[in-house]
């Protein structure tokens, strides 16, 4: 089982690879502290699910506001 610190590290790669995006805190909101649009929030499922293998749903993407609750949301789905 993965450790919440190994998630939240792969998903900080994650969004340093696709987006260029180096500083993330837990409070970094997506939408007004990165200027996440709905084009970006799809490229991110897309590679949160090739990451860590399982599929993420629209509507949960949709209720991901920081990038805690991305940590928290890919922790509950592992």
């Amino acid at each position: 089982m993965n450790s919440e610190k190994t998630i939240e590290d792969r998903l900080k790669t994650v969004i340093k690879e696709k987006f260029g995006l180096v500083e993330m805190r837990p409070s970094t909101r997506l939408v007004e502290d990165l200027h996440f649009d709905s084009q970006d929030t799809l490229d991110l499922s897309m590679a949160i699910e090739a990451e860590f293998g399982f599929e993420v749903q629209d509507e949960e993407m949709e209720k991901i506001d920081t990038f805690q609750s991305l940590v928290d949301y890919v922790t509950n789905k592992g």
